[in-house]
């Protein structure tokens, strides 16, 4: 097995040489000097450049023989090369390690006389071999060897040069580009930027600064002078600012400064208010270089801020005018609730007792009456009967805003069995159909107003409903993720769209000549809806008819 240490040196190894980029490329003259000097050193006909890479020895350049590429399993350089020593073998056919290499048997050459200085990088890394050789059996002094040595140290020397010039001219193109998109950037953004030296000149100005202040930074210019010679004030821009107030003379000297505001005066240009943020410029040594400030135009901000603050100032006058309205609103309502819930009460006990005293007349004498006076006595019973229907209307309104709200689990389906039962006779009388879906839930609500919502509806259903078609009234309901929406849907004579939002107010009746009501019902349904902080809303039931549609929340 492979040692893991071995191939991940040669991993390194390889990774350098390619970093180098030497192989496949054109040797320059000093490299092809070099060699031509190692041939000299050794006194032979023949020298050579090899570097050795993952499958081939690549012959960068030669002296005295043409060279090229070869298969490194055939290289004689590739043999010892990693082990970083000179190599000199004075007859390659008594040499163990040599003497069966295609480059000594004569497949490839008839080499005798070998030596070899390798190539090693500052890192340690071997890349290949400076190579002298001969077809005949030869000797090095050690001079000749320290000599080659130190010609394989040019050579790596040579290496480092292109790869630093390689290497720096990289960066300048880097810087280049860098340099270009700094300056695009600048030249771009809504952003001004300034920038001064260490003694507070001003260098830069970028596009939008340029624009905003109507000027070219100029480097000659005292910074006693910049606020002066750029226009700059307070945030109100009634004051012109010291120079130890410019934000950019505050950056250099105080480290930063924090969205600090100023007023931009230039002459001929739109006045602006202008945020700062700046830093000072340091280098890696801590010395100062200059300052930068960014500058933010919150001139529409600021206006904006302004508007704002009037309107603010506006809607919490008309605030304290509105609650002081709305005190003084349920006051009203309260006092009127109670107004109209005693004089109906009130008004109960003498109403039944004078329709008590006109049934007892129209008993007792009516064979006594002629035929025009027991019209007036009917018609005056059945007034009686009409007042006594609208005071029990107002109660039942007066009780919808005034009873306690008690709220609870109230399953639908059985409050609309009790209301069934309640109006078991106008059902009967009407010959109303009423059904519902068995889904009817059970909501969150109070059980006596519910109740009372859903008999107003019903009764009002078969009150109105259509002369020439059976009464027929479902009830249903849908679930939707935040309330429940339960449809009184009836085939009555309807509601013109007109009028299905006034028809909520008290007293507000589609056609008054019908005499069916009174204006109450739907006015005491909204209320009840409000007191479950829900909705109530009218839509046509499809072939004719009234949807009475009630959102409850969940």
């Amino acid at each position: 097995m492979v040692d893991p240490q071995i191939e991940l040196d040669e991993e390194r190894r390889l990774a350098v040489l390619h970093e180098y980029c030497l192989l496949d490329a054109p040797a320059d003259d000093e490299l092809t000097t070099v060699v031509r000097v190692a041939a000299l050193v050794a006194g032979v006909p023949t020298a050579t450049l090899n570097l050795i890479d993952e499958s081939r020895q690549c012959q960068l350049t030669t002296y005295g023989f043409e060279g090229g590429n070869s298969a490194r399993s055939d290289s004689m350089c590739a043999i010892q090369f990693r082990a970083g020593r000179f190599v000199h073998v004075s007859d390659a056919r008594e040499h163990p390690l040599y003497r069966g290499n295609p480059w000594v048997t004569g497949r490839l050459a008839s080499v005798r006389f070998y030596a070899s200085a390798p190539l090693i990088t500052p890192e340690g890394y071997a890349l290949g071999t400076l190579c002298v050789f001969d077809d005949c059996v030869k000797e090095l002094t050690d001079d000749q060897a320290g000599r080659l040595i130190d010609l394989a140290d040019v050579l790596v020397a040579l290496f480092e040069r292109r790869r630093q010039a390689r290497l720096n001219e990289r960066l300048a193109e880097a810087a280049e580009r860098n340099r270009y998109f700094t300056s695009t950037v600048l030249e771009t953004i809504d952003v001004g930027i300034v920038v001064s030296d260490a003694e507070g000149h001003v260098t830069v100005l970028n596009r939008a600064a340029r624009e905003w202040h109507g000027r070219e930074a100029d480097k000659s210019l005292d910074p006693e002078s910049l606020p002066e010679h750029y226009g700059l004030f307070d945030a109100e821009g009634q004051r012109r600012l010291r120079p130890d107030e410019v934000p950019l003379l505050r950056a250099l000297h105080e480290g930063v400064v924090q969205n600090v505001e100023m007023t931009l005066r230039s002459p001929g240009r739109p006045v602006l208010q202008l945020s700062c943020t700046g830093r000072r410029l340091v280098d890696d040594s801590g010395r100062v270089l200059g300052a930068v400030v960014a500058l933010n135009d919150v001139t529409a901000d600021r206006e904006y801020r302004r508007e704002i603050e009037g309107a603010s100032a506006e809607i919490a006058a008309r605030g304290e005018a509105l609650s002081a309205a709305l005190v003084e609103l349920r006051r009203s309502n309260e006092e009127l609730e109670q107004f109209a819930g005693a004089v109906s009460h009130d008004l109960v006990r003498p109403m039944a007792a004078a329709h008590g005293f006109l049934d007892l007349l129209c008993g007792e004498y009516s064979s006594m009456l002629d035929e025009r006076a027991g019209k007036w006595l009917t018609g005056a019973i059945r007034s009686v009967e009409r007042m006594q229907k609208l005071v029990d209307a107002l109660l039942k309104y007066a009780r919808a805003g005034q009873t306690p709200y008690q709220a609870e689990p109230v399953p639908l389906n059985i409050v609309l069995l009790d209301v069934l039962a309640d109006l078991r006779t106008a059902t009967e009388s009407s010959r109303a159909q009423i059904s519902a879906t068995d889904d009817l839930p059970t909501v969150q609500g109070d059980p006596v107003l519910l109740r009372q919502l859903l008999q107003n509806l019903i009764d009002n259903a078969m009150k109105y409903r259509h002369p020439e078609r059976q009464c027929r009234i479902t009830v249903s309901a849908q679930d939707c993720p935040d309330r429940w929406i339960v449809r009184v849907a009836d085939n009555g004579i309807g509601i013109p769209p007109e009028q299905r939002e006034r028809v909520f107010e008290m007293f507000a009746q589609v056609d008054p000549k019908q005499q069916k009501g009174y204006g109450i019902g739907l006015s005491t349904c909204l209320r009840i809806l409000d007191r479950h902080q829900g909705e109530i809303s009218l839509e046509e039931t499809e072939g004719g008819g009234t949807t009475v549609c009630l959102q409850l929340p969940k």
